[in-house]
């Protein structure tokens, strides 16, 4: 039989397991992040921030809004008294940043930022005031560039893909109706300010009939393409379906 010794060490080995588990699941909620929305680089992004009451018919008209940006001085946005309280914004958000004016009494305190640059990236806070309700949501703004593909059947029967704008590199796969991976190659061509235009081609001859996907998929985004090669009136027709994903 195990003394009292004993049975008191296991007990405690025990106690310290059971609470070094609390430790690491405390530590994996508080470090698990932020909601994250993906802004495409040079286009609008909105930052989803709402505010509810306990009455479904409730309206909220004496509210304020304040979003601000971790690390950086100044508000991006501010709203109080009916109006925007532009003051104290910082330089950066001039004539970009806006609220949705006519739907703030319904609760919705999302912010509209024009044209996205690189330096937007970073944590975000939403806090809201108004009658028996206040309150702050952080959400984290990554940015990228991407865009839908483009095809064209060459002579020797080859899919060629094109697509315009992504940031950061991305990797480029081909597949059949069945899902099977083809033979393609792809290059990278540098723009401006590291935006690479993303030029494909898979191996033909391709079919006619069949569908072919493309899929486009860096960090931040991934796009699936799918090119449907039918001939109508003797010409090549591509039906194409874009789907466009933010990677969480």
């Amino acid at each position: 039989m195990a003394s009292i010794g004993q049975i008191i060490f296991g007990s405690m080995i025990f106690l310290i397991v059971v609470i070094s588990g609390l430790i690491i699941f405390i530590l994996a909620i508080a470090f698990s992040g932020y909601p994250s929305t993906v802004g495409n680089l040079a286009e609008d992004v909105v930052l989803d921030c709402r505010f509810l009451s306990n009455s479904d018919n409730e309206q909220f008209n004496d509210v304020s809004i304040t979003w601000l940006k971790d690390a950086l001085r100044g508000v991006v946005y501010e709203y109080k008294n009916k109006a925007a309280q532009l003051q104290g914004q910082n330089t950066q958000f001039q004539n970009r940043a806006q609220l949705f004016s006519d739907a703030i009494s319904m609760g919705n305190a999302s912010l509209l930022l024009r044209n996205v640059k690189l330096e937007d990236e970073g944590v975000y806070r939403c806090s809201v005031n108004a009658p028996k309700v206040s309150g702050t949501t952080s959400v984290n703004l990554r940015v990228a560039a991407f865009s839908a593909p483009t095809f064209t059947r060459r002579a020797d029967g080859s899919l060629f893909a094109q697509a315009n704008k992504w940031f950061p590199q991305p990797g480029v796969s081909w597949l059949s109706q069945s899902g099977q991976l083809l033979n393609s190659s792809t290059q990278f061509i540098n723009n401006t300010a590291g935006i690479m235009r993303v030029v494909s081609v898979l191996e033909g001859p391709v079919k006619e009939d069949d569908t072919y996907t493309c899929l486009i998929q860096n960090s931040l985004v991934k796009a699936i393409a799918e090119a449907t090669v039918t001939v109508s009136c003797l010409q090549l027709m591509f039906t194409v379906i874009l789907v466009l994903s933010a990677i969480q």
